[in-house]
């Protein structure tokens, strides 16, 4: 059994109630560690931190931030494959995907490293003379930044990056079911040269550590990824304090399939979209819209693709489909493939447990496609994040776009066509923050990435993601030391 605690000022601190967390291992179902239950007491030694840090930080020249930045990268590239397995072990995930992943967050510190001299202001032609107005960008403070368990460090590298490189200081809570890895990630900071306090890691609920994080009087933004009742309470929470708050919540994505697309990749397509990390990431094309012309044959060869899928070992390169990260998630699938069942969808693919060959404790789903579905349905509007998918007919290229809209969330979403005009006309008309055509699930560092209604709050990534991270200052100088007299008017 490990023993995980928080990282304080530089160095692992015990939770001042003395009490841990059991993390268990996804694929086994067994217990393997522990992790510090963090409370309010913990989120104020590490603001404290964070805060006596900041005028430090600030005071580094960006040139001299941005190259500790990249020795960051350095470092992660060097420890991906064993920070890649601690993930793995903590949520269930693909090792050829968080393995990966670990290794890809790298390029966002490199790139911000590379930003963090290049945050320019600006001088305003005025109408006045002898007066100079210019702008600059400073940072805000200590920012408070939570993420959730599906991609933790990938999922940090968009928000940690980019609050460093403009010169903030950090008080991090990690999802409670997957902390480790960030914990190990954190010992990086001062192996790269970072002075203590920089970045600090409190564990533990989200009713305990991280609100006391939202409610803190030191911590001035909050940056979180995870559900959006979830968000929503954290945006009430932070508007009682004026905190400033960036939120990257759910999705309900649509994958629009016309009867002109590259058929089989987007067979590939809609797969890679929803079954891929067992269906548990916000951008989940969890609603294939297919044109009615092609709708059976697409349906047909989609089960069969997706039916040959090897669920087991994450572990496994061998491996396609994993566990559910957690016990309370793996209800919640199953639920609403009940609810889908209940509506009137019919079950083409899976719909059940799956307990064959590959499996191992207790959390693993068929994947799951469902036909006869129609957009009012609770499958086709609520977040499941699992790996279900519910296909939905067409007509109409308008009454594509329709459908794909008519949803509360506005995450991503996806358009397969071969017509550049179609392409061109479904990405102006989708209310999503990103869309993909004939592709899906591509992110970037440089690229800007975000929701747009219940899926969430601000950008990540790209120069916008650091523009969430500084406050803009108007400066005026007048050249003369004079001053009129007030009270005469000119």
């Amino acid at each position: 059994m490990e023993t995980f605690n928080h990282f304080i000022n530089g160095a692992a601190v015990a939770p001042a109630s003395g009490e841990y967390i059991d993390t268990d291992n996804p694929y086994t179902g067994e217990v393997w560690g522990r992790i510090a239950r963090g409370t309010a007491a913990d989120v104020d030694a590490a603001a404290a931190a964070a805060a006596a840090a900041f005028p430090g930080w600030k005071a580094t020249t960006p040139t001299a931030r941005g190259k500790l930045l990249v020795k960051l990268a350095e470092l992660i590239e060097r420890d991906a494959e064993h920070l890649g397995e601690m993930e793995v072990r903590d949520n269930g995930k693909l090792i050829a995907e968080m393995g990966a992943q670990a290794k890809l967050t790298a390029e966002w510190y490199r790139y911000y490293g590379g930003l963090a001299d290049k945050l320019e202001g600006s001088v305003i032609p005025l109408d006045r003379p002898g007066i100079l107005n210019y702008t600059k960008h400073e940072p805000l403070g200590v920012v408070g930044l939570i993420t959730a368990w599906n991609s933790p460090l990938l999922l940090l590298a968009w928000k940690l990056a980019a609050a460093l490189a403009a010169g903030n200081t950090a008080v991090i809570k990690p999802s409670e079911f997957t902390s480790t890895s960030t914990l190990a990630f954190a010992e990086l900071f001062g192996e790269a040269g970072f002075p203590p306090g920089i970045v600090n890691v409190v564990t533990g609920l989200g009713h305990e550590c991280g609100q006391a994080m939202v409610d803190h009087p030191d911590i001035v933004k909050i940056a979180f990824t995870g559900s959006d009742t979830t968000g929503q309470r954290i945006y009430e929470g932070a508007a009682k304090n004026l905190k400033k708050v960036t939120l990257e919540l759910g999705g309900k994505s649509p994958n629009i399939v016309f009867d002109d697309a590259e058929f089989e990749a987007a067979v590939m397509g809609v797969i890679s979209g929803i079954f891929a990390a067992t269906g548990q990431t916000c951008i989940a094309g969890s609603r294939a819209l297919v044109h009615r012309s092609i709708h059976d044959a697409f349906v047909e060869r989609l089960v069969e693709v997706a039916g040959s899928a090897t669920i087991g070992d994450p572990m496994s390169y061998d491996t396609h489909v994993g566990p559910v990260t957690t016990e309370p998630q793996f209800q919640k699938v199953l639920d609403y493939i009940k609810i889908a069942q209940e509506g009137g969808a019919t079950c083409v693919l899976g719909g059940d447990i799956y307990d064959g060959p590959g499996a191992s404790g207790t959390r693993f789903v068929q994947p799951t496609v469902f036909t006869n579905v129609t957009n009012d349905m609770r499958i086709a509007q609520e977040e499941v994040f699992g790996p279900v998918l519910s296909v939905i007919p067409f007509d109409t290229e308008a009454e594509a776009i329709t459908i794909a809209n008519d949803i509360n969330f506005g995450l991503a979403a996806g358009v397969w066509t071969q017509n550049l005009g179609r392409a061109m006309r479904a990405s102006d008309a989708l209310n999503a923050g990103t869309v993909w055509v004939n592709t899906y699930r591509a992110v970037g560092f440089n690229s800007p990435f975000g929701g747009w209604k219940r899926s969430g709050l601000g950008r990540e990534s790209g120069i916008e993601g650091m523009m969430e991270y500084v406050q803009t200052k108007s400066v005026w100088m007048a050249q003369e030391s004079s001053v009129a007299n007030p009270f005469i008017m000119r």
